[in-house]
Formats: structure tokens, C-alpha cells, sequence
């Protein structure tokens, strides 16, 4: 029997109270929890294979995407970062007529032909803050056109909002920083995935020095390589150990949920409280 919405927050609830609350972090004017649950599983997309992606696609369905933001919640989690398409536009607007409050981080579709657009309907549907698909920032650095990358951010800071760059190549953030764009968090991938669905292990310490160099905040992502590092809780909690050597007291760990098979929830709530440390009183200000 599925479980109820209300079942859900009150089982979270006890999670919350049992292993303590997940440390906050300016961003803007707003507080987001270390810990951001990301959208790829929702959207479909495991980085693994067709297979999985199938299987994420059937399971969140729009009444257990909304069970894994309630839960989220109220473990602490704060704050979503997912696409900015019509789907996850719909699927939050439901969320929160239902009464959801979960604060969103959006990624630009970059499939849209109108992006500026795209990003003031984002802005307009309370995103916090957007950020370039890096995807796509990726292939404007391939191709020499990186610049167009820069015209879209103009519109999200048009837009009112905290204004991000993802990326998975540390040498667009050393380009960035050296031209003095104006931003104000990189969505910063550790595995370099601009060529094809690569996993490297050595890609990850060249991007957190990146992360550590960068006086901008950063929200790392794919930090157990797209589920590639989940193979035990030893081998997770070397994956965040090693983001928590480089990530500077602002920056959050951003981490896809596919709780199907287990509570992954309250494991990556407790993970990353004992890696990134922190609690309401060790709050950054």
C-alpha cells in the first residue's frame, strides 16, 4: 500500500528530530541546506543506461516525485535543482498548490529555441536562482562560442534572480574567472562528460581545485559518479570525504534521489552531516 503524503512528512519529520538538522548556507538572500536534491531521476536521465532511465521515468510518477520532495523537506533539504522545462514547471506548480514550500534551483532547457524566454518563465515560476545548462556551456567552449553563454546569463540577472554557470571542464571556470563575468554560483561537475558518458576518477580533483579556488559559490554535482560510487556506505562516504577536502563552507553537494529500493533520504541526510559536517549552531552566516 502506498504511503500517504501525510505519512510521508511524519515519518520525516522523526528523521529529522532522530539525526539533527542539515547545516544552511547563504545563497543570495536566501538560506539553502548543504544537501540539494537534484532532478535527474526525476526527469528520467541516469547517466548509466536506457534501461535505468526507463525505470526512473515509470517510477516518478507525479505523485512520487511530490512524496520525494515532502520527504526531503522535512529532512532538512531545503532546496530542489532540476530542469527548467515544461514538465518540472507543471510538477512544481502542483507541489505547491498542494503545499509544498521546497525552494528550486532551475537549469535552463537548453532544447528550447528561445532560452531568455525560458529563463523569465523560470524566474517568474519562483526560482531562486538558474543556471546555463553546462551541457551546453560545454559545447559553446568546444565550438569557440563561448560568449553566447554570457548573453543568457545577462538575462538571468535581468531576471532577479541568482544567476549560475554549469559546467563539467575545470577550464571554463578558469576562464570565466579570469574575464570577470558576472555571476554568482557555478554548477560545477567532477566528472568530465562533455565528450560522452565518461566516469574518470581523476577528473574529480581537478575540478574541486577549481571549487576551492573559486571565491564564487559552487554546488557540486555527480559526486558518486551517477550512482558508479554507491556500491557500499564506505565507498559514499569516500566520495563526499573527497568533496569535503576542497568545498569552501558555502558551497552544497547537489545529489539525484531514486528512493525505489531504499531510504535514500535519511542515507544521504546522515552522509552528508558526518562529511560536510555542521549543524543549526555551525550555520555559515
Amino acid at each position: 500500500m502506498t504511503p500517504s503524503r501525510r505519512e510521508v512528512m511524519s515519518a520525516s519529520a522523526a528523521l529529522a528530530v532522530r539525526v539533527g538538522p542539515l547545516p544552511l548556507v547563504p545563497f543570495g538572500p536566501h538560506r539553502v541546506s548543504r544537501l540539494i536534491v537534484g532532478g535527474n531521476p526525476v526527469s528520467g536521465n541516469s547517466h548509466v543506461s536506457a534501461e535505468l532511465s526507463r525505470e526512473m521515468r515509470d517510477y516518478f510518477t507525479s505523485a512520487n516525485a511530490k512524496r520525494l520532495l515532502s520527504a526531503c523537506e522535512q529532512a532538512g533539504v531545503n532546496t530542489w535543482q532540476s530542469r527548467g522545462d515544461r514538465h518540472i514547471l507543471r510538477l512544481l506548480n502542483e507541489y505547491r498548490l498542494e503545499g509544498g514550500r521546497i525552494q528550486w534551483i532551475a537549469q535552463t532547457a537548453s532544447e528550447l529555441a528561445d532560452i531568455p524566454r525560458n529563463v523569465r518563465e523560470i524566474a517568474a515560476a519562483g526560482a531562486i536562482g538558474i543556471y546555463h545548462h553546462g551541457s551546453q556551456t560545454d559545447r559553446f567552449w568546444l565550438s569557440g562560442k563561448i560568449e553566447q553563454a554570457r548573453e543568457i546569463l545577462k538575462a538571468m540577472r535581468q531576471a532577479g534572480v541568482q544567476v549560475g554557470l554549469g559546467t563539467h571542464l575545470p577550464e571554463v571556470v578558469d576562464y570565466v574567472e579570469s574575464k570577470g563575468w558576472d555571476l554568482d554560483f557555478y554548477m560545477t561537475c567532477v566528472y568530465n562528460l562533455s565528450q560522452g558518458e565518461t566516469f574518470h576518477d581523476a577528473d574529480r580533483e581537478r575540478m574541486l581545485k577549481r571549487v576551492c579556488q573559486s571565491p564564487k559559490q559552487c554546488l557540486i554535482f555527480k559526486v558518486y559518479g551517477a550512482s558508479r560510487k554507491c556500491g557500499s556506505r564506505r565507498e559514499m562516504q569516500d566520495a563526499l570525504r573527497l568533496v569535503a577536502q576542497y568545498a569552501k563552507p558555502q558551497d552544497c553537494v547537489v545529489i539525484g534521489m531514486f528512493p525505489k529500493y531504499k531510504e535514500q533520504v535519511r542515507e544521504n541526510q546522515e552522509l552528508v552531516r558526518e562529511t560536510l559536517g555542521g549543524t543549526a549552531e555551525r550555520e555559515v552566516t
